[in-house]
Parts: structure tokens; sequence; C-alpha cells
């Protein structure tokens, strides 16, 4: 059996509207391609409370949580303490991220309280690496604490995962059927108790004045999948 895996998306931006989240997508495509099987994404505030209840919930539940965003230096960058509270540990600055981040700076003035923020790790934490800005995530447990920065994010991810350990990768086929959902519905339950070890779903669609419909499966056994698409195709 594959790791399971949930996200955790946080800031009160994405809530709002302002921002368009794309972390999630991304990761959730690496993770198929790892064998790691994303089960659920959360998007929660800025709030202590509210992330520390999330990352409890979660990383009791699934192999692994990864979670994107207030990690920055400003006063609402709260995620390094709230997962160190979910754990109950300690946080403080930390020498060797301190000295990560000075690298950034020409002036050792320049690194200052709140910059330093960014270098605050919890104990017993491993640094993840950030070759874009230098500001270090860090896993502690099974939680992977990253930037929300897009183009941060990513590069974290890229090297995070190498590290974890994966199972069999998520494979899918596509398969178009020019009618509506409700023509296959009885013929779509017919093989998907068939092929139990499959997920399958149906994505209906309108192009023009007619209605069809997009049937996914996706599974780790090619030959299943296979199996699956012969039968599928007898929906047309």
């Amino acid at each position: 059996m594959n790791p399971t895996a949930a996200i955790v998306l946080i800031g009160d931006e994405i809530l709002s509207g302002r921002t368009q989240d794309s972390n999630g997508n991304h990761l959730a495509k690496h993770l198929t391609e790892a064998g790691i099987d994303l089960k659920e994404i959360r998007v929660v505030p800025d709030e202590h409370a509210v992330i520390v209840g999330a990352l409890n919930a979660l990383r009791g539940a699934h192999s692994h949580v990864f979670t994107s965003g207030g990690i920055g230096p400003t006063h609402d960058d709260i995620t390094a303490d709230a997962v160190a509270a979910a754990f109950g540990v300690s946080i403080s600055v930390r020498d060797d991220a301190r000295a990560i981040l000075a690298t950034n700076y020409d002036n050792p003035a320049d690194l200052n309280e709140m910059r330093l923020r960014m270098a605050r790790i919890p104990d017993g934490a491993i640094l993840i690496d950030n070759p874009i800005s230098k500001a270090p995530g860090f896993s502690l447990g099974n939680v992977h604490v990253m930037a929300g920065v897009p183009v941060i994010f990513e590069a974290m991810v890229a090297g995070l995962l190498p590290r974890l350990t994966g199972g069999a990768p998520m494979r899918s086929i596509s398969v178009r059927v020019d009618k509506p959902e409700g023509e296959v519905a009885a013929g779509l339950a017919r093989i998907a108790a068939d092929f139990p070890a499959l997920s399958l779903g149906s994505y209906p669609f309108v192009k023009g004045s007619s209605f069809g419909t997009n049937i996914v499966a996706r599974g780790t056994d090619a030959a299943l999948l296979a199996a699956a698409e012969a039968e599928i195709l007898t929906l047309q």
C-alpha cells in the first residue's frame, strides 16, 4: 500500500481570493509520480489554533503532511510556531539556519530581527533546502513545512521528495464517450465493481449542443488499467 499525504495551504490571502493557489496542484502531480497518495487538501487562515488543529488531525491520519505558506519574516508568518506547538517542542533561531540566511547579505546588520524570524526552527527539525531565497523550510516528524511563493515552493519540493519513500506511481487512462453521463452510469458502475482495485470517475462535458463524458481510471497496475480501458470502450 502506498504512503498517504495531506496538504495544508496556509494564508488569509488564499481564502479571500486575493491569491490563487498553484502549490497544491503542483505538489499533487509530483506526489502522484512519487507513489504517495494524496488524500486531502485543506486551506486554513493565518490563525495559530486553526493551523495547530489541522496539523494534529492530519499528521496522525497520513504518512506525510505538507504545508505551504507562513514562514516569511512578517508578523503573520506563524506556521513555524504552530508546528512547534503541535509537536510540543521549543522553537528558536538555529545557528545553521542563521548561517544560511547570512549568505544573502554583505552587511551582517542587514540580517535584522525580522529576517531572523526565517531562521526560527522547531527543535528536532531537519532543514529543507531553499536554493532561491535561502530561507529554509523544515521537516519535523512527518510534517514538511515549505514557503508559499510558488517558485520557492517548487524548488523545495524538488529537493524534498527524493528523500521520501514512495510506492508504486499512480497511472491513469482517459476515454471520451460521446454520450451523456446518465446513459453510461449503469455500465460504469458495473465496470467499477469488476475492477475494485482501480478508481473510476466520470466527468461530463458539453460541446455545442452535444453532451459527452470523459471516463478516467486510475491505479498502479498497468495490466488492470488496460483491461478496464477495453471495458470502458464498450460504452461507446
